[in-house]
């Protein structure tokens, strides 16, 4: 271990040895030496010396090739901040930024941005990005890729700290995640008014005779403005696409709402139409020169997470076009929602679901045609709590044919009975509509009508239909019948239920019964072994298998087990009820 005296000895006996050598003709030795000795006297409390070494006017070319490698301790020193010797470090630090070769000064300075540990990451950003920027202006035209590299680098160790979610902890802003967003729109700042300045003077000035020059200079304007555009897509994606913005009302100062918003002026700055981006899916974008292929250059999440800035939280709306009719808009964001509800994460899901009701609330009802769903994803929206509401609002801006087809999808594919109770209530509310005088159409009454009521009244498995699993899609069903016969006159017969009837009685009515009786028996009979086991106190005997919704129930007490079998017995009576209804209605009707 070198002592801080001998370590300042052999520094000054390097950096004397190479003035006496030609500028850059250092060994490796020297290198070597220099970086050791100089850090360690840094280390060891030495600064003053150091910095009076740094700061020799005969010892400026050896600083300018090797000075980077005292970037390490230096920067250990500004992070404690409470250092004795800080105002020298600081001094030789911004000595260093001013004289050593960009180049490795930008992979110091990015070697010590790399940290773990969440505190260490949020003050080496807040510490070391007014450096980089000071470092990548000093590279002029050649920083476009320098810049790429220190947005990636930025990027992740920004992606390695907690995200704040809550009101309260953007406020707090614990891990300075908020503080960060703010240091990375600051450090662009100066490259994206570069890009604007340029495109600016492309606009205003025309074409000269040399080409070629023109050429060459708007190559590298297309080099810097591609790295901020990859670093616009990339904070769309993360943080953006994972947390939930507040609104003005909840948080008046949002440092996220603010990151936000400045990315996507960032992405008009450089020359990137927002409606276009939004809109991508359905317009034919011009072929543009670079080094990114159109879905590496525009990823589909970041685009769907720029769709849900705009619509959902109405960030930057006043800079779209009103030519864009809301169908259209919604044909363009069913793609994005497409995307996000084909993700794992909640935040995800939510968002699609989100983005998915705010394009639909804008268009009107009834104005969809059939023909829209040839995009899956109006038949594929999630059946969940909040897609329910999304689900009902779709149906209701689909035309009267568009909702014929999509029933008829529906009960096809779904495979739930849930889902397919609430096709049959909506089934039952449109054909309501259309039998009210002047609303005739040939979709909800009449022979249109009968291949989807087929589908509506018959039970899935026959008598041996599990009456449990399948309750909500029977009840809907039984419903729906009763409505008609007691709706729809013999004599007028505008559903054509009446001509069918016999059908339905044999794939219905007569199953359903058997169904029921069936039901009936097996569950009266398991009722009374578990009343006899209870009675015979042989409670460790007594296993029952019943199945609800499909489903197992789990092991349950005797008095729980005689608890859900009395309920699946009202369920039966309650069907058998509905079910001899109907048939009193068809012997009145058939006797008038």
């Amino acid at each position: 271990m070198k002592t801080a005296g001998m370590a300042l000895e052999q520094l000054s006996e390097v950096v004397q040895r190479c003035q006496a050598l030609p500028d850059d003709s250092y060994t490796t030795e020297d290198h070597n030496i220099f970086t050791v000795a100089g850090q360690t006297c840094i280390k060891e409390g030495n600064s003053v010396q150091v910095l009076s070494i740094v700061l020799d006017e005969k010892n400026q070319e050896i600083v300018r090739c090797m000075g980077w490698n005292l970037l390490p301790p230096l920067i250990q020193v500004l992070l404690k901040k409470e250092d004795k010797n800080l105002p020298q470090c600081l001094a030789i630090f911004n000595h260093l930024l001013e004289t050593c070769r960009p180049k490795e000064l930008l992979i110091g300075l990015l070697e010590q941005l790399e940290q773990d540990d969440p505190d260490t990451i949020a003050e080496s950003l807040h510490l070391l990005l007014k450096p980089l920027q000071k470092v990548l202006v000093r590279l002029g035209g050649r920083k476009a890729s320098s810049l790429g590299m220190a947005l990636s680098s930025v990027l992740d160790q920004v992606a390695k700290l907690p995200l704040p979610h809550t009101k309260e902890q953007e406020e707090d802003d614990v891990f300075s995640f908020c503080r960060c967003c703010t240091d990375m729109i600051d450090f662009v700042r100066p490259f994206v008014q570069e890009v604007r300045h340029n495109l600016l003077n492309n606009v205003m000035q025309s074409e000269t005779a040399n080409r070629t020059v023109g050429r060459q200079g708007k190559d590298k304007e297309d080099e810097l403005r591609t790295e901020l555009l990859k670093f616009c897509m990339k904070s769309l994606s993360h943080p953006l696409l994972e947390v939930h913005l507040k609104e003005p009302d909840t948080l008046a100062l949002s440092p996220l709402r603010t990151f936000a918003t400045e990315i996507l002026n960032i992405l008009g700055s450089i020359g990137e139409s927002l409606s276009s981006l939004v809109h991508q899916p359905l317009l034919k974008r011009k072929q543009v020169p670079g080094f990114l292929e159109e879905v590496v250059r525009y990823p589909k999440e970041s685009l769907a997470s720029l769709a849900h800035l705009v619509f959902v939280h109405h960030l930057a709306a006043d800079t779209f076009p009103t030519v864009f009719s809301p169908v259209f808009s919604l044909r363009c964001n069913i793609e994005h929602v497409s995307v996000l509800l084909s993700r794992t994460e909640e935040s995800k899901l939510q968002k699609g679901l989100e983005l998915y009701e705010k394009s639909l609330v804008r268009v009107e009802d009834g104005s969809l045609r059939a023909d829209l769903l040839e995009i899956k994803t109006f038949l594929t929206v999630p059946q969940r709590t909040k897609g329910l509401k999304v689900f009902q609002l779709s149906i209701d801006k689909f035309n009267t044919e568009a909702k014929y087809r999509f029933f008829q999808y529906m009960l096809k594919t779904s495979n739930h009975s849930g889902v397919e109770g609430y096709i049959i209530k909506n089934i039952k509310n449109q054909i309501d509509i259309a039998l009210q005088p002047g609303n005739s159409n040939v979709w909800f009454e009449g022979i249109q009508l009968m291949p989807l009521l087929r589908k509506v009244l018959i039970l899935p498995d026959g008598p041996e239909t599990d009456l449990l699993q399948y309750l909500d899609r029977v009840m809907e069903s039984l419903n729906l019948l009763r409505y008609l016969v007691i709706r729809d006159k013999v004599t007028e017969n505008q559903t054509g239920i009446w001509t069918e009837l016999y059908k339905v009685e044999d794939m219905f009515m007569k199953p359903l019964r058997v169904g029921v009786n069936m039901s009936r028996a097996h569950y009266e009979r398991e009722l009374q072994n578990t009343m006899e086991a209870k009675k015979s106190k042989a409670k460790e005997e007594s296993v029952l298998s019943v199945s609800v919704g499909g489903e197992e129930l789990p092991s349950m007490t005797p008095e729980s087990q005689i608890q859900a079998l009395h309920s699946a017995l009202h369920t039966f009576d309650m069907i058998e009820s509905v079910l001899a209804r109907i048939e009193e209605l068809i012997e009145v009707k058939d006797n008038l």
